[in-house]
C-alpha cells in the first residue's frame, strides 16, 4: 500500500513540474492535459483525499489559467457519482464548491454542484439547509446558462421554500420567472450566435422541456396561492395548465386528467369572489366545448351567470358528493374553508340578484329570499358594501335596504337638464308633424 502511495506521489510530482512549465509558458492545451492527468491518476488510485488536495492545490497556483480550472472542475464533477460513499461524495462537492466560489467562468458548474448538494441534504431530511444552500445562487444573472436550466433552478428554489413553509421568500423567488417566458415558440429555429455574443451552454439531459417546466411552475404557484386561499389565482393557474398544447395533443395522457383540471377550474371559479376578472373567466369557461362532458358543472356555472336566486340547501344536496370527491382527484381537496366559502359566494350571488330587481326592499323580505336570519342577511350585505362589490344603504329603524346610488346636486341638475332637452326635442318634433299634416290637408282642399 505504501509502495502504491509512493508511486502515486512520484507520478503526481512529475506531472506538477510539467503543469508548472506549461502554465508559465501560457500553453492552455498543455496545462489542461497536465491537470487532467493528475486528477485521473488520483481517481484511478481511488485516493479521494489526495484528489481533493490536488484540486485545491492546483486552483491556488500562481497565474493559474482559467481554462485549466474550468476543465479541472468539469472533470472532477464526473467523479462525484463514482464516490464509494455519501461522505466522500459530499466532501468532493464541498471541495469543488470552495474552488469555484467567486469565479465567474465556473459559475454554471458551481450552480450545478450546489443543486446536487441540496438534493443530498433534502434526502437526509434537512430541507431548511437545502433551501438556504439553493438561495445562495442567483442564476438569473448567468448569461451562459440555458434558459430552461435557469427556470428549473429557480423552480427548485421555490419548491424548497414552499416545503419549509417560507411563503414570503417563495413569492419573491417566483417573481423572477415571468409567465410570458413559457409562451415562446419552440418550433422556431435557433439563431446562430454572432461573433462577440455569449455562447449559451446546452442544458443537461435531466432538465425538463419548457412546456413541462410551465406545468411545474403553475403547480408550485397553486401550492402558494392555496396557502392564502386565493381562489381566483388558483383558478388561473389551473386554466394555464389546461391550455398547455403538448398535453392536449396527447389524448391518451390527457383524457383522464383534463376533466379533473376542468372540474378544478369550475370549483375555484365558483369559490372566487365576484369581480370583473372572475366574470370574464366564468363566461370564457362556459364557452368551452369540453364542459359538456361534465354536465353538472356546466349547469352550476349557468346558474351563477343567470340572474336568479339560488337555493343553497338544494344546491348543496345536489353537489355535496361532487365536492367531497375532489380530495380523491388531481390536486387534492379544495381546502378546509371551501364549503363555508362556497355558501358565502352563493349568498353574495343572491344579494347581487336582489339588487338588480329591487331598488328598495325590507330586511325581512331580503332575509327570506336569502334563506337567512335578519342579522345574517344584514352582516353579509354590510360586508359586500365595505368590499365595494355593491352600493346599498340600510335604514335600520325602518328595516329597509335601498340599493339606489345617492346622486349629488350636480348629477341631479344634469339629469333635469337632459330631461328638459328631451322634452323640448319631443315638442319640436310634434309641432313639425302637426305642421306637415296641416300643409297636406290644405293642399288637398285646394285641389
Amino acid at each position: 500500500m505504501e509502495g502504491k502511495n509512493a508511486n502515486l506521489e512520484a507520478a503526481i510530482d512529475q506531472l506538477l513540474n510539467v503543469e508548472k512549465q506549461m502554465r508559465f509558458a501560457g500553453d492552455v492545451v498543455g496545462t489542461k492535459k497536465a491537470v487532467s492527468d493528475i486528477l485521473q491518476l488520483c481517481f484511478e488510485a481511488k485516493d479521494w483525499k489526495s484528489l481533493n488536495e490536488q484540486i485545491v492545490n492546483l486552483s491556488k497556483k500562481r497565474g493559474q489559467l482559467k481554462q485549466a480550472v474550468t476543465a479541472m472542475v468539469q472533470q472532477a464533477m464526473q467523479y462525484i457519482d463514482e464516490a464509494p460513499d455519501l461522505e466522500t461524495r459530499i466532501e468532493l462537492i464541498k471541495t469543488l464548491n470552495s474552488v469555484s466560489a467567486g469565479k465567474i467562468y465556473v459559475e454554471i458548474e458551481r450552480a450545478r454542484l450546489i443543486r446536487r448538494l441540496a438534493k443530498i441534504k433534502e434526502e437526509q431530511g434537512l430541507i431548511a439547509e437545502a433551501a438556504d444552500l439553493m438561495q445562495e445562487v442567483a442564476v438569473e444573472t448567468f448569461g451562459a446558462m440555458a434558459k430552461t436550466e435557469k427556470i428549473a433552478f429557480i423552480l427548485e428554489q421555490v419548491r424548497l421554500c414552499l416545503d419549509r413553509q417560507d411563503y414570503v421568500r417563495a413569492q419573491i423567488l417566483s417573481r423572477k420567472i415571468s409567465p410570458r417566458v413559457f409562451e415562446v415558440d419552440t418550433s422556431k429555429e435557433k439563431k446562430k450566435p454572432k461573433e462577440g455574443d455569449n455562447v449559451v451552454e446546452e442544458p443537461p439531459a435531466d432538465i425538463p422541456s419548457l412546456l413541462e417546466l410551465k406545468r411545474i411552475y403553475y403547480e408550485l404557484m397553486i401550492r402558494y396561492y392555496f396557502h392564502n386561499n386565493d381562489y381566483l389565482e388558483i383558478c388561473r393557474c389551473y386554466k394555464a395548465i389546461y391550455e398547455i398544447p403538448s398535453i392536449r395533443e396527447d389524448p391518451s395522457q390527457w383524457i383522464p386528467l383534463y376533466l379533473q383540471v376542468l372540474r378544478k377550474i369550475c370549483w375555484y371559479l365558483i369559490l372566487a369572489p365576484h369581480d370583473p376578472m372572475q366574470s370574464s373567466l366564468l363566461n370564457s369557461t362556459l364557452e368551452d366545448k369540453n364542459l359538456s362532458e361534465i354536465p353538472k358543472f356546466k349547469l352550476l356555472l349557468k346558474q351563477l351567470v343567470t340572474m336568479e336566486v339560488i337555493q343553497w340547501t338544494s344546491l348543496w344536496n345536489l353537489y355535496k358528493d361532487e365536492f367531497e370527491n375532489e380530495k380523491n382527484m388531481l390536486g387534492g381537496s379544495l381546502g378546509d374553508k371551501a364549503a363555508e366559502d362556497l355558501r358565502m359566494r352563493i349568498i353574495e350571488h343572491n344579494i347581487l340578484v336582489v339588487s338588480k330587481y329591487y331598488s328598495r326592499i325590507t330586511l325581512k323580505r331580503l332575509a327570506e329570499l336569502l334563506c337567512l336570519t335578519i342579522q345574517e342577511a344584514e352582516k353579509h350585505l354590510s360586508e359586500m358594501v365595505v368590499s365595494k362589490a355593491l352600493v346599498a344603504k340600510i335604514d335600520r329603524p325602518m328595516g329597509i335596504v335601498c340599493f339606489q346610488v345617492a346622486k349629488d346636486s350636480n348629477e341631479i341638475l344634469n339629469s333635469w337638464a337632459s330631461n328638459l332637452e328631451k322634452l323640448l326635442d319631443l315638442v319640436e318634433k310634434s309641432c313639425h308633424q302637426i305642421h306637415k299634416e296641416t300643409m297636406v290637408h290644405k293642399a288637398a282642399l285646394k285641389v
